[in-house]
């Protein structure tokens, strides 16, 4: 089975790909966060960071595409090719309030025939080979058979199936029936994406689904990054990234304080496999010193027992 890292806008930037990929063997593709283009046609300073040449990354990674208009789809995908990428990626997955009213992301899936049109346009001119991450629907899961046969009328290189609608954001449980009418109808291969955030998750579903062949963890891999590893004992090398990971964020931001804060958030994710942490996630939470930053983390890391 291929398992592939999902791209999670302001935890899976390039420093992060690229000190994953040193530390933790077994991802085979890093999604980018998507790029967002514009009518000004020209990538930000941060764009430019986080879309690096392909042939200096040293791992297989994937642009991904945020838009409804498709000559700015094509622009961006021509500025992917220019860097050497093999592939690029259709975000219809997103719920972001913002991106939604917008017309972007799971927005598009409103409007079968106006996707359907979008599409038209993609494939006839794309410059790379397209792949599409989507969900069921906006509002319900009986939205997804038409939006399937949308799909289904184009060479998607794979088609990744978070089977939640955008109105559930990440909550509630995923629609796995309604995958399972994806994988008897899709013409184009399928990836799973959902609620993977153990390898006990990952055995079960590959033994309900043998024939995907690929998985996208999100979530589930911030949470503990070693994951696909197969460690007893994680720990020592998790620590390792970590903290090496805030001494490059630390160079890269000119800002211990925004170091600090960046990795915050992926302790929102982590702290929940280390047994015991309440009282020191409290005061991580809290905290505004980035010398205190490296004592707590420092003491989970060395004095909770890891789940």
């Amino acid at each position: 089975m291929q398992y592939y890292f999902a791209p999670m806008e302001g935890l899976t930037d390039s420093i992060y790909r690229t000190l994953h990929h040193t530390f933790f063997p077994g991802v085979h593709r890093y999604y980018m966060p998507f790029l967002s283009p514009t009518v000004h046609r020209a990538l930000t300073k941060k764009e430019e960071r986080d879309l690096p040449m392909a042939q200096s990354v040293g791992f297989t990674a994937v642009p991904q595409i945020l838009t409804k208009v498709p000559e700015d789809f094509l622009w961006a995908a021509e500025q992917c090719a220019q860097r050497g990428y093999k592939e690029v990626n259709l975000n219809l997955g997103c719920p972001s309030g913002t991106v939604v009213s917008k017309g972007k992301g799971s927005g598009m899936l409103a409007d079968p025939d106006t996707l359907d049109r979008f599409l038209d346009a993609v494939f006839t001119k794309a410059p790379l080979p397209v792949s599409v991450k989507t969900r069921l629907g906006l509002e319900s899961p009986e939205e997804f058979p038409q939006l399937l046969d949308v799909f289904n009328r184009y060479p998607i290189t794979q088609l990744t199936v978070h089977p939640r609608v955008r109105r559930q954001f990440y909550k509630g449980c995923v629609d796995i029936e309604m995958f399972r009418y994806a994988l008897e109808n899709s013409k184009n291969p399928l990836c799973y994406n959902g609620d993977l955030r153990t390898r006990e998750d990952i055995a079960a579903f590959h033994e309900n689904f043998p024939a995907v062949e690929a998985v996208m963890i999100g979530r589930g891999l911030i949470g503990n990054p070693a994951l696909l590893t197969g460690e007893a004992n994680p720990v020592p090398q998790i620590q390792a990234f970590h903290d090496q990971l805030l001494e490059a964020y630390i160079e890269a931001f000119g800002s211990g304080r925004n170091a600090m804060f960046r990795l915050k958030e992926n302790w929102s994710y982590m702290i929940c496999h280390f047994e015991n942490s309440e009282k020191l996630e409290k005061r991580l939470r809290k905290t505004t010193d980035l010398g205190e930053y490296r004592e707590i983390t420092h003491c989970i890391f060395t004095t909770c027992k890891w789940i």
